[in-house]
């Protein structure tokens, strides 16, 4: 997209970058524009980039106030008059993207999983549809999926920072704090093996010999959303955009096809081995090692060699 330019919204919390924020990065280079980045922090925990980088205190503006973070997206706006405002698809993204959009009069797309011909693909229906978008104003608001744009190598560079300030503005909104995510029965995010079953399983019944596998592995098991909503796996092994964010040393995704939502779950795993009878699966593009095999046939053959 010839001369065409985003603004990056980049999160920050409890004083640190998120690491998410360099995915934004990695959408701007897909979407091939231009870029500049807008944070709400401090100057030492902006993102290490060759690229100019407005800077908005959080210890003067808050972590979070909707009031102020909009007007702070406003101000950036009017210096750069980008052509989109990008956003990750997060809580915070959620309740400042429509607020932004509102005061512009723009278009907004949300959950955005891929770039396509005709605009942008996004998720719908708690993930179970998908939908092609077309912005029709001058300027549109995005939020983009956790995990759909990870990097592919690593951002490094000396930022061009400019400070950027708003008047005191009144607010009956007050920023408390975070509330921690319920504790789960089972926390898979200190696994270091991760047995995941897919519907590709085939039926319920075949959970069992999965399990077999983990234990031989000294693994846990891991499941996808539309097996956890089948009653297959109880919801507490679910990972995935709505479930659990992994960073095992080896996930063995049995009979997984690879739905974005599930991909933003895993993508920090060390090394994944795919077993999928579908070889154009999308779970193979991320995945070290795919096998092109039935996955129970082969499942049951390396449980009884490793027990």
């Amino acid at each position: 997209m010839v001369d065409m330019k985003a603004l990056l919204v980049c999160e920050y919390r409890e004083g640190k970058l998120l690491e998410s924020s360099y995915e934004l990065l990695a959408f701007a280079d897909k979407l091939g524009v231009d870029r500049a980045l807008l944070l709400i922090g401090c100057e030492s925990e902006a993102p290490k980039v060759n690229e100019r980088i407005y800077v908005a205190d959080a210890a003067k503006y808050g972590e979070y106030n909707p009031d102020a973070h909009k007007r702070i997206v406003l101000a950036a706006m009017d210096k750069e008059n980008a052509d989109y405002i990008v956003f990750l698809h997060s809580s915070f993204g959620w309740d400042l993207a429509p607020r932004v959009a509102a005061a512009l009069k723009a278009g907004q797309v949300s959950e955005i999983v891929a770039i396509v011909k005709d605009g942008f693909e996004g998720s719908i229906c708690n993930g179970k549809l998908r939908r092609i978008v077309t912005p029709k104003t001058d300027k549109a608001v995005l939020t983009i999926q956790t995990g759909a744009f990870s990097p592919t190598g690593q951002f490094q560079g000396i930022p061009r920072l400019e400070k950027i300030e708003i008047p005191e503005i009144k607010s009956d909104m007050q920023f408390i704090g975070y509330e921690p995510a319920e504790k789960r029965a089972v926390d898979l995010t200190r696994v270091e093996v991760i047995v995941g079953v897919g519907r590709g399983v085939g039926r319920k019944e075949n959970v069992a010999a999965l399990a077999s596998l983990a234990e031989v592995l000294g693994a846990e098991l891991g499941a996808t959303r539309p097996v956890v909503d089948a009653g297959w796996v109880e919801h507490s092994r679910q990972i995935g955009m709505t479930g659990q964010t992994v960073s095992p040393r080896l996930y063995v995704a049995c009979g997984i096809s690879g739905a974005i939502h599930h991909l933003a779950g895993i993508t920090k795993s060390d090394y994944i081995i795919a077993i999928n009878k579908d070889r154009d699966a999308p779970i193979g593009a991320v995945a070290d090692v795919l096998a092109v095999v039935d996955v129970m046939k082969l499942v049951q053959t390396i449980t009884a060699k490793l027990q």
